[in-house]
């Protein structure tokens, strides 16, 4: 679930969030697997008008090396039912809290009778920019002394759409619509918190790609995006 995603470059970013410093250099990424960990833009309370890199895979406070940081569990994704309870998890989801920027996201399809899934990508039907909710982290190794934030991308139920294209676990992303990115950002009660993690209500678009789940090579690139 939400494993595989797109995000907006400096530029992007820059002219669309007008009051907010952007701290982020990259260029756009057209598709990336969260397994890289790779560094996307985010938005964390601790600075909610700032927008920094952050590295996918939340990483606890009791790991304490990169090395052990690699071998850790699978924090890409936190289900917002068990968020609270989860030990990876349970000690930030009340305190730190984001905003992830994406240009959209992959999710696999099951056909009847096939081995491999399809995978459709995800994105408003005006190709806007749109923000994930995020619990964060910041990890340090203590090898290096190297300090980061490091972050997992909540889901909750799918909405009707996602219910019929990832059809196995049927989950989303956590999608924050405009409206309640500062509540979001500052939400203290765990019944505030919880109240904000539901399927998305909101119009998406969805058409079927390349498939980048387990995909070889080069990924990043204009066309992985073009209907199949």
């Amino acid at each position: 679930m939400c494993y595989h995603t797109s995000a907006p470059s400096n530029a992007q970013l820059v002219k669309e969030f007008k009051n907010l410093q952007v701290n982020y250099q990259q260029d756009e990424i057209f598709h990336v697997s969260g397994f890289t960990r790779p560094y996307l833009p985010v938005t964390l309370n601790a600075d909610p008008g700032s927008i920094v890199p952050a590295r996918w895979k939340l990483i606890p406070f009791w790991v304490k090396t990169e090395d052990d940081a690699d071998k850790y569990a699978n924090t890409l994704n936190a289900e917002s039912g068990s968020i609270f309870e989860k030990a990876s998890y349970k000690n930030y989801i009340g305190k730190t809290r984001g905003l992830l920027y994406v240009n959209g996201f992959y999710e696999p399809h099951k056909v009847s009778g096939q081995k491999d899934t399809e995978n459709y990508y995800i994105y408003t039907p005006s190709k806007e920019l749109f923000t994930l909710g995020i619990v964060y982290s910041d990890f340090k190794d203590y090898e290096t002394n190297n300090i980061y934030p490091t972050f997992s991308v909540i889901t909750t139920k799918a909405n009707p759409l996602l219910e019929e294209i990832h059809n196995e676990k049927k989950r989303m992303p956590l999608i924050i619509p405009p409206s309640s990115r500062d509540a979001w950002l500052s939400a203290s009660k765990k019944e505030d918190i919880q109240q904000l993690m539901i399927p998305y209500e909101g119009e998406l678009s969805a058409h079927k790609v390349f498939r980048v789940t387990g995909a070889k090579g080069d990924t990043n690139r204009p066309d992985i995006q073009d209907a199949i």
